[in-house]
């Protein structure tokens, strides 16, 4: 089954965040069975010639490729759909008009007002129609909730069409409230909370990023709903496996 069409029967989908420009990385990480990889160009100093050969390796391993661009801006979004992403992720989305703005970005007209570039996507021009077809049923937009603003315009944004689902960014939800990476504060997981319940009544896939390379966070928000899960991110794997790895030698030196 396509990622489009489990996101349509809200089944659930497990992926993870690429924030490394070197390809090798996607070559390991491809090894846990993720079904998705987003490839961040928002927090990262990855170049657009990085995510192209991301892209291609993520496809190579048989993993959909997905891009959260820089920002909810026309010519980015353009630009990675034609190097041939499998979608987006979109950041800050706060209102009904930031979702058609994303939306129309992404798709051609009738459906968007994308404009036409014939490269990696098309074939290079040669499949373009076959290529307007797959925008039309596969492409897969997910906006980020991540602002107050956006919970409080939360059922607006789920009403527009060609949101496939969202992601919950819980820092600068938690930092929107004036309390930056504190999101076990009460009125942030209220606020998690309305979200999921709203996309829950919306028929829409609520997803969320669990950072934490603990097994366990990622099965809370299962739990709690969420049907699609990015869980960790690649340089937080190693990270915790180099730094647990040393603290257990030096315990282990100690006695």
């Amino acid at each position: 089954m396509s990622l489009k069409n489990k996101l349509k029967n809200n089944q659930l989908s497990i992926g993870s965040w690429v924030m490394m420009s070197d390809s090798i990385s996607v070559d390991v990480m491809a090894l846990a069975g993720f079904e998705w990889l987003v490839v961040d160009i928002e927090h990262t100093s990855i170049d657009l010639k990085a995510v192209e050969n991301l892209i291609r390796t993520i496809q190579a391993n048989n993993i959909k490729a997905l891009v959260r661009v820089s920002k909810n801006e026309e010519v980015v979004i353009k630009r990675v759909l034609d190097m041939g992403a499998d979608g987006i992720v979109v950041p800050m989305v706060c209102s009904k008009d930031d979702a058609l703005k994303a939306v129309n970005y992404a798709k051609y007209p009738p459906h968007g007002k994308r404009g036409v570039g014939l490269y990696r996507a098309s074939a290079y021009g040669t499949k373009f129609e076959e290529y307007k077809k797959w925008v039309n049923e596969e492409l897969i937009i997910i906006a980020q909730i991540e602002h107050i603003d956006a919970v409080n315009n939360i059922d607006e944004i789920l009403k527009v069409e060609g949101v496939d689902g969202i992601f919950i960014g819980p820092y600068d939800l938690s930092g929107s409230l004036g309390f930056p990476g504190e999101y076990e504060r009460q009125n942030v997981k209220d606020a998690i909370k309305k979200v999921i319940d709203r996309c829950r009544e919306h028929n829409i896939p609520s997803g969320f990023h669990v950072v934490d390379t603990k097994p366990e966070e990622l099965m809370l928000k299962i739990d709690q709903g969420c049907t699609i899960l990015a869980y960790g991110i690649d340089y937080f794997f190693l990270r915790d496996s180099v730094v647990g790895g040393m603290n257990k030698i030096r315990e282990i030196l100690k006695k």
